[in-house]
């Protein structure tokens, strides 16, 4: 590696220089509910110390380096992973690039290399099924090992488990792309979210009495086509909008190369072109389809308008 040195954001990470430092470790993408019991596992360590806590997280995800044709789709993008991050009452947040040079370290030597720049680290919490280290060689009993050795806690965090099978990344991730929103959000913790800026479309919708803000997919995964209830905001929250959207490439009126995700509030809009908005995803009502015309469409949105309210109504 050519002598160089490792875990260089942490260099920069703001925090007392004698207090114990306590390490929530992982991808983390999704934040879901077993990452959350990670970040808790830190978060109780740090209190009981009267340290700090903080997580160290990464991107891009190592599939897009040793599988380009074929990487994990993220849930969350690096923005929204720190909002999600931010919300956990963490010390500090740390988002370390995964590189050739950073996935080619040793696993035994993988801690001693995190201590150089954390030298009051304390403890360093992990899912129990966390790999490490080249060829993810490492696993938390070794990391358990090194950390003995330098005087590092090692807390290997069971895996949470609902339904029988684990909780992971890889299980929401297939939900969400066959439109299980509901469970999903379940496993999240939180209800899935997006964000987009509003754009002009063809002003479609004004003709057949559902003007929608237009608001082009910046996620990596894409749910599910179809349409959904919805509450949209801006970015402040100041107030959620109870709204039906349609995502997807729009094949009755003009279809679209990119997914686009349509939302038609349930009440007076406030939002106009090039506003940032917050879109959460509550329910899945139906897939996506091709209507004969457009007063098909128009009898169609009108029984995705009523169901939509009896799902708020409902709640």
């Amino acid at each position: 590696m050519g002598g160089t040195r490792q875990f260089e954001s942490l260099r920069s990470t703001n925090y007392p220089a004698d207090c114990p430092v306590h390490l929530a470790i992982g991808m983390f993408d999704g934040l879901h509910r077993g990452h959350q019991l990670v970040i808790e596992s830190a978060k109780d360590a740090a209190r009981e110390s009267g340290g700090v806590c903080g997580a160290l997280t990464f991107w891009p995800h190592p599939s897009r380096l040793f599988r380009p044709d074929d990487p994990a789709r993220m849930i969350l993008s690096p923005e929204l992973k720190r909002l999600e991050l931010a919300k956990l009452g963490l010390d500090f947040i740390v988002e370390e690039p995964f590189s050739r040079d950073f996935a080619a370290i040793e696993a035994a030597v993988f801690l001693s290399h995190l201590k150089a720049e954390l030298p009051s680290l304390a403890s360093v919490h992990a899912g129990e099924n966390w790999r490490f280290g080249k060829g993810r060689s490492g696993d938390m009993p070794e990391l358990v090992r090194q950390g003995e050795k330098i005087g590092v806690t090692v807390n290997a965090v069971s895996c949470l488990e609902s339904g029988a099978e684990r909780v992971s990344s890889t299980r929401i991730r297939n939900l969400l792309t066959v439109g299980e929103i509901e469970q999903a959000n379940a496993l999240l913790g939180y209800d899935y979210y997006s964000i987009g800026t509003v754009t002009q479309g063809k002003r479609m919708g004004r003709t057949i009495d559902a003007p929608t803000l237009n608001l082009p997919f910046e996620g990596d995964l894409k749910p599910a086509y179809g349409v959904y209830a919805v509450s949209v905001s801006d970015v402040s929250l100041s107030h959620q909008y109870k709204a039906v959207a349609n995502f997807g490439l729009r094949p009755t009126v003009e279809m679209t190369n990119k997914p686009l995700l349509e939302a038609f509030l349930l009440e007076k809009c406030p939002f106009d072109y090039g506003h940032r908005l917050k879109v959460v995803w509550h329910k899945f009502l139906r897939q996506e389809q091709k209507f004969s015309g457009i007063d098909e469409l128009k009898r169609q949105i009108a029984k995705d308008v009523e169901e939509a309210k009896a799902y708020f109504d409902e709640r």
